[in-house]
């Protein structure tokens, strides 16, 4: 298959309102067809086995660069292993990022924190965003929470989607873990602003009661 005619298919599946919908929301430098998440993840499964062959094509439209990620997220451990940092290279947008969930990260959470720390490393915003989305996703529970908290005091909330991810991560812990999420805001560890977002994003949670929720409001800085 040619890009030139892969292109051509998807436009067929393009919608031109909602493209202009999504260009509103989604901050990226790639073109915007407008092709709707469902149909996305359908094409996804039916292209799946043209997987290295539509890897090789230019991230040059945002819906490419997301059924790429969308495949890539389908694969077994060591085969989504070989794609990973590629994957995480053409991420530019909260929304492509957010979505490449790869199921097998929870079936091998220890062998993936080496990945995630190297990630982190690299340094930049989206590479931050996806680590802490990804523990978000998958390592939330008792085993990982000093984990998380180390990662929590070195991200650069300076750049507004790793502020946001540190915030909503912060919130899930409290939430899942309200002694723990309490003595990190406790602790002083966030920066004001992404201290504040933290409590205001757990507070909306209906999973809170109005207690806790009430001592949340204290917390604030």
């Amino acid at each position: 298959m040619k890009y030139s005619e892969f292109l051509q298919d998807l436009q067929g599946y393009a919608e031109s309102d909602f493209a202009a919908f999504q260009r509103k929301l989604i901050p990226t430098q790639q073109q915007i067809l407008g092709i709707r998440t469902p149909t996305m993840r359908r094409l996804a499964k039916l292209w799946r086995e043209k997987l290295p062959e539509i890897f090789a094509f230019p991230d040059e439209v945002y819906e490419v660069t997301f059924l790429k990620l969308t495949m890539v997220s389908s694969l077994e451990y060591d085969e989504f292993l070989r794609y990973v940092n590629d994957c995480v290279a053409k991420i530019d947008n909260w929304a492509t990022c957010d979505s490449f969930k790869a199921k097998t990260i929870g079936k091998h959470r220890e062998e993936f924190l080496p990945v995630l720390e190297k990630l982190f490393l690299h340094g930049g915003e989206f590479y931050e965003r996806y680590v802490l989305v990804s523990l978000l996703s998958w390592y939330v529970d008792d085993r990982y929470l000093d984990t998380i908290a180390h990662y929590l005091t070195r991200a650069d909330t300076s750049c507004y989607y790793v502020h946001m991810a540190t915030a909503w991560l912060t919130a899930e812990i409290i939430i899942k873990e309200y002694n723990y999420g309490i003595d990190i805001l406790k602790q002083g560890v966030l920066d004001a602003k992404t201290h504040n977002k933290a409590i205001q994003k757990a507070i909306e949670s209906y999973r809170l009661n109005k207690e806790q929720k009430d001592y949340l409001r204290s917390l604030k800085k």
